[in-house]
């Protein structure tokens, strides 16, 4: 299944690097399960959103994914693509900005075109193929029409998803020069939150690696200043990650402090399953 990462230290940026593939050993054994893209956003010192992405096939070329990418940024949003929707482009390849956020999805909404139907002009936003880009337009829409509060684009959006469309999960990760949020909805796939003390459990640097070879972030900064953390694995031996609850929201804000809501205490109306859906889309939500 996809992999998501992302990572607040706010209001102090950190310097971090990234291999959005490692491990090229445990890659050659997953051959034609290895990832369907890869990217990495975040912002500049000016707040201006960046994204680094490609749509590839790893087997073919890990270049792109393997080399080592050092940025600096108060948040960080790392995605590894397991293809559902949407060929292998990059305009299909997480992370995706709109409204000067950047935004990544693990999951599968199907009745795409009811959504098109319902987002109608604000479809617009859309430059993909993807479920995941048409939620994260739904949710920019429903943020304007809330005076820019992201919390309550993300609640209505999510209610209107999770009550008029077949839904297997809708995971997701988005953040601004200085906020981070995160859902985790249903409890199809997991998603963990670390709240991290400078130096961690051990007084060092954050060195994070998830399981498969799939992601590994650095970050010597991380030793002398706390940062909250959210994966879609546990990336270290840290005791004090949590998993996220069932329709939980997170809220990481400019200072760090963390605010946690359950915006969607009820299961989807049509909740989905493996059996349900393509076999394409069964495959990328598998764990690999």
């Amino acid at each position: 299944m996809c992999r998501l990462f992302g990572l607040s230290s706010a209001p102090r940026p950190t310097r971090a690097t990234f291999w959005l593939l490692d491990a090229p050993d445990s890659l050659s054994r997953q051959s034609h399960r290895d990832p369907d893209g890869t990217g990495l956003g975040h912002f500049t010192a000016q707040g201006a959103p960046r994204i680094d992405k490609a749509p590839i096939a790893a087997y073919r070329d890990r270049a792109f994914a393997e080399e080592a990418r050092e940025v600096e940024s108060a948040t960080f949003i790392a995605h590894v693509r397991f293809a559902s929707t949407g060929s292998l482009d990059v305009r299909n390849t997480h992370p995706f900005e709109q409204d000067g956020r950047l935004f990544a999805h693990n999951g599968v909404i199907e009745g795409l075109d009811k959504l098109d139907d319902h987002l109608g002009e604000d479809r617009s936003l859309v430059k993909g193929d993807t479920d995941s880009e048409r939620f994260f337009a739904l949710i920019t829409r429903e943020t304007r029409r809330h005076g820019g509060d992201v919390t309550e684009g993300i609640r209505h959006a999510g209610r209107w998803i999770a009550g008029n469309l077949p839904v297997y999960a809708m995971n997701l990760i988005l953040i601004t020069p200085e906020e981070l949020w995160a859902l985790r909805y249903p409890d199809t796939h997991e998603l963990y939150v670390l709240e991290r003390q400078a130096g961690g459990q051990h007084g060092r640097h954050l060195d994070h690696s998830g399981s498969h070879g799939r992601m590994r972030i650095h970050s010597s900064h991380l030793a002398e200043q706390p940062a909250v953390v959210v994966a879609s694995e546990r990336m270290d031996d840290n005791p004090h990650w949590r998993e996220m609850e069932s329709g939980e929201l997170l809220h990481v804000g400019p200072d760090l402090r963390v605010t946690r809501e359950v915006v969607l205490p009820d299961p989807p109306a049509h909740q989905l399953t493996l059996d349900d859906l393509h076999p394409d889309a069964a495959a990328s939500q598998k764990a690999s």
